[in-house]
Parts: C-alpha cells; structure tokens; sequence
C-alpha cells in the first residue's frame, strides 16, 4: 500500500447523499478540504493566523478521479501527500472505504499562495511543508 503522510476517518451523514444514496460528489470536495485543513492542524499551522498575516493559500486546479461510491452511514479513510512544484503545492489525496480499503476518489489538489493579494512563495508554508516535502525552494 502506497504510504501517506496523514490520514483522518470521516463517516458520511445522510444529508450528503442524493436520491440515488450516494455520496453527491461535491461533497467529496468537503472531504478534501477538510482533511487539508486537519494536516494543517497537526503540523502546528493555523490557516486562520496565516490569513491575518496576509497570506492565504487557495485552490488553484483540482483533478478529481471518482472510482466507488460512498453510501450513507460509509465510515471512510481520507489520506494525503504533499509535493511542490514551483511555487504550487499539490496535495495528492485519496478516499479509501474503511470496511474494505476500496479506493471511492483519487484527487490531485493544486494550491497556490496569496501574499497581500499578490501570488507569492510562502515562506511561513515553506517552512511548514519542509519535513513533508523534498523540493522546497529556500
């Protein structure tokens, strides 16, 4: 098994699923996001500290890959890598179904700094990032 660098177990509510009892698939994004903002969490950054400074990393381009279906009560492993490239940090995530390991969404998440309004490298994320990823630039 591929190794990841963080994981969370999420269950899926029932309100997040269509008529077909499926998981609606904007709230993969939720998912996503949700576990980008617990790594941040565990690695000591605060994104709300970061805003007040001026700096602000936001979505630039998803890739989303959709494979099995979550259903409604599903408890579900949301897993993530972090790589560099430039100054675009991409977040290679996957959902896994916790009963059974099946891959339900494959995403690659590019995000991009805003320092002041301007695109920018993020020395503060850079530094963050450091134990996770090979390539910062210093």
């Amino acid at each position: 098994m591929k190794k990841y660098i963080f994981e969370t177990r999420i269950e899926v509510r029932d309100y997040e699923c269509d008529i077909e009892g499926i998981v609606n698939n904007a709230n993969y994004l939720h998912y996503l996001e949700h576990t980008r903002h617990l790594f941040l969490k565990s690695i000591g950054v605060s994104f709300a500290k970061l805003h007040e400074q001026g700096i602000d990393a936001v979505v630039a381009r998803m890739n989303l890959q959709y494979k099995t279906p979550l259903r409604c009560d599903d408890e579900f492993v949301s897993r993530l890598n972090l790589r560099k490239e430039g100054i675009r940090y991409i977040f290679d995530q996957s959902i896994f179904r916790a009963s059974d390991e099946q891959l339900c969404l494959r995403a690659s998440v590019e995000l991009v700094c805003l320092v002041n309004g301007r695109l920018s490298n993020s020395p503060e994320y850079d530094e963050a990032f450091a134990p996770y990823i090979e390539n910062v630039e210093r």
